[in-house]
């Protein structure tokens, strides 16, 4: 066979491994997007718009969480009869109880199995069971920081609570679904949409942060105590 031929064979055999890398890359990348949903685009911007590093953060993140024992909640429902409690001291407290959700939910997911101590990287953890409401976590964190020094306002304090939720019911929702629950479903964002009531509330944690000025009464509806 003359070398040219060989040669048109070896371009073409280069040609086809260089098409099947390229759509073996282009799958990882869809099922990362998949996967991680929003947080996917942070890791890209986190990155400075290089997809390839983000991508290489994130499977690191799977590698990661693929050693922890992520386990169901004891007693789910104590955890969600505290966050009612604090959610009610918010009237009076805002600040406090914007602190106290924050170490009720790192007691959730300390109980769960994710790792404790650095933030980022427990976030980061997170991210992988839990990519819709992560970035609230982050957010509610960093008010969280300005309520302990008291620098942040009521309205950052309720959206700190409300963001706080969001991730405190999946964390709740999760250990349901994986001990054999019926009728969970995931909600997604900081409002909560999408339980198996249809109504967007979590039958056992109100979905309502009261105000300033306002109790909550035993039927769970807000009350204004003002004249």
């Amino acid at each position: 066979m003359a070398t040219w031929v060989w040669i048109l064979i070896a371009i073409a055999v280069v040609a086809v491994i260089v098409l099947v890398a390229m759509a073996a890359r282009q799958r990882r990348a869809a099922a990362l997007r998949e996967r991680f949903g929003p947080e996917y685009d942070r890791a890209v911007e986190a990155r400075d718009g290089q997809r390839a590093a983000a991508e290489a953060d994130l499977r690191e993140r799977e590698k990661q969480h693929a050693r922890l024992e992520i386990r169901p909640l004891p007693e789910d429902a104590r955890f969600a009869h505290e966050w009612q409690g604090l959610q009610e001291r918010f009237v009076d407290e805002p600040a406090d109880a914007v602190v106290e959700a924050d170490r009720l939910v790192n007691i959730v997911m300390d109980a769960r199995g994710y790792p404790m101590g650095d933030f980022d990287t427990q976030a980061d953890l997170v991210s992988v069971d839990h990519p819709q409401v992560v970035e609230n976590y982050r957010v509610a964190h960093g008010i969280h920081g300005r309520a302990q020094a008291r620098q942040a306002s009521t309205e950052d304090l309720r959206e700190a609570l409300l963001r706080y939720r969001s991730l405190f019911d999946e964390l709740l929702r999760a250990s349901d679904d994986e001990a054999g629950a019926p009728g969970r479903h995931r909600r997604d964002g900081v409002t909560g949409r999408g339980n198996a009531d249809g109504d967007g509330r979590d039958p056992r944690v109100s979905a309502e942060v009261p105000g300033p000025g306002t109790r909550s009464s035993a039927e769970g509806e807000v009350d204004d105590e003002r004249p």
